[in-house]
């Protein structure tokens, strides 16, 4: 009997997806519930696994774009895997104990050989460089496109005399002439859905809002002697560190129930107020950036706000995130600071209405009560709608996130 193995619906505006990785080469046998393949829909990663032990035959190449429901393998759960005895194996039949090799179609397998992507494969092909050579960074060691460009940049950064062996030079011709400088190398890789639909989001907050920002600078004194004086008892007690999005979750969450105008939406002719606060976090990851959401920020307290946070930020960088984690938010918080960024005007996360921007904080000479003091500062920037919120509510807004900053008793005690 074979089973389809059929794109999953991933979201409900999602009706195509690229099939990215294959974990399995074409005639391995699959064990029930194991990874088959990553697919890449226009805001994550997600993996296919089988519904069913059996031999599995490959129906769609990575990189090819497929429809949600589409069958792009199929699973013989009636072909029984066959063990061959070790003088009968061959090179391009690596024993039923030894890792999975994933090689490229037109590429012999070899026992020895280290696990390769086929993008990668073509990459180190095309280089001159040698598998065995590189480490690769990958689900069991595979060596993935990252790794091969990597590996590329170094063998041009190295010297000529480190770039081939003696056997390898009195194999090769005559060394041509360097290239011109008009002749530089270029390299064309395709974007990923999400990369395609984070450009895409971005132009459209551009082209759809009226987007203004204005600034504020916070004295992050009181927060650091918070965490200073707590930091190890915090841990203890909840398991969790204390951080500074905590701090900076909550004053905005409270900030936004006083000022619902930075918490609403246009729709069409519409303005939608929300009554509850579920804040975007943007967290980096290798494939790009990804806001997951705290929901009912408002209503947490700052240990269950950095529990939450460190959960969707380990799902983000592990690609685990789900729709539902990515979607609903009503503002949205990014630090640009832990990149060393000093002031920046973040783009809003269409179709939210605003976006606060985090920067570095850095110690700065400032004037207290008529005295120039040295504090650890922090630029803070609003980008937002002006259709819906005016100067006097974004402005308001973002001083009042700063007084319950400086003066953290203030979210406590609400005033």
């Amino acid at each position: 009997m074979k089973i389809e193995v059929k794109v999953p619906e991933v979201g409900e505006s999602i009706s195509e997806v690229v099939v990215g990785q294959w974990f399995k080469r074409e005639g391995d046998w699959v064990k029930e519930d194991e990874p088959l393949c990553e697919i890449e829909s226009e805001k994550a990663t997600f993996e296919v696994p089988a519904e069913a032990a059996g031999q599995l035959t490959i129906l769609a190449k990575e990189g090819e774009t497929v429809t949600v429901g589409q069958v792009i393998a199929t699973i013989d759960t009636a072909a029984v895997p066959q063990e061959k005895p070790a003088s009968q194996q061959t090179a391009t039949e690596p024993q039923e104990v030894l890792p999975t090799i994933e090689t490229s179609p037109s590429e012999p397998q070899s026992t020895g050989a280290p696990k390769v992507s086929p993008v990668a494969a073509r990459i180190l092909a095309e280089a001159g460089i040698s598998p065995e050579t590189v480490t690769g960074t990958g689900l069991g060691g595979k060596i993935t496109k990252e790794d091969a460009l990597r590996a590329v940049a170094v063998q041009q950064k190295a010297p000529a005399s480190e770039k081939a062996t003696p056997s390898e030079a009195a194999s090769k011709p005559a060394a041509t002439p360097p290239p011109s400088p008009e002749e530089r190398p270029v390299r064309r890789v395709r974007m990923s859905n999400l990369r395609k639909t984070i450009a895409k989001r971005l132009v459209t907050a551009k082209q759809e809002t009226a987007m203004l920002t204005t600034f504020n600078e916070v004295d992050m004194s009181a927060i650091m002697a918070i965490r200073k004086q707590y930091k190890e008892a915090f841990q203890q007690k909840f398991g969790i560190k204390l951080g500074f999005m905590s701090f900076f979750t909550k004053a905005c969450a409270q900030a936004l129930l006083e000022f619902p105008e930075v918490n609403a939406a246009i729709e069409g002719e519409e303005i939608v107020y929300h009554d509850y606060c579920d804040i975007g976090i943007a967290v980096s990851t290798d494939r790009g950036l990804v806001v997951p959401v705290v929901r009912n920020a408002e209503k947490l307290t700052l240990a269950e706000i950095e529990k939450e946070i460190a959960q969707l930020a380990e799902k983000a960088r592990t690609n685990k995130l789900t729709i539902d984690e990515m979607t609903g938010g009503t503002f949205t918080i990014t630090n640009g600071g832990v990149f060393g960024s000093l002031l920046s005007t973040p783009i809003i996360n269409y179709p939210q209405s605003a976006i606060l921007g985090m920067h570095k904080i850095q110690e700065r000479a400032v004037v207290i009560n008529g005295e120039v003091v040295v504090r650890p500062m922090m630029y803070v920037a609003l980008s937002y709608d002006h259709r819906i919120i005016d100067g006097r509510e974004s402005v308001s807004f973002l001083v009042r996130v700063k007084e319950m900053l400086e003066d953290p008793t203030r979210m406590l005690l609400h005033v």
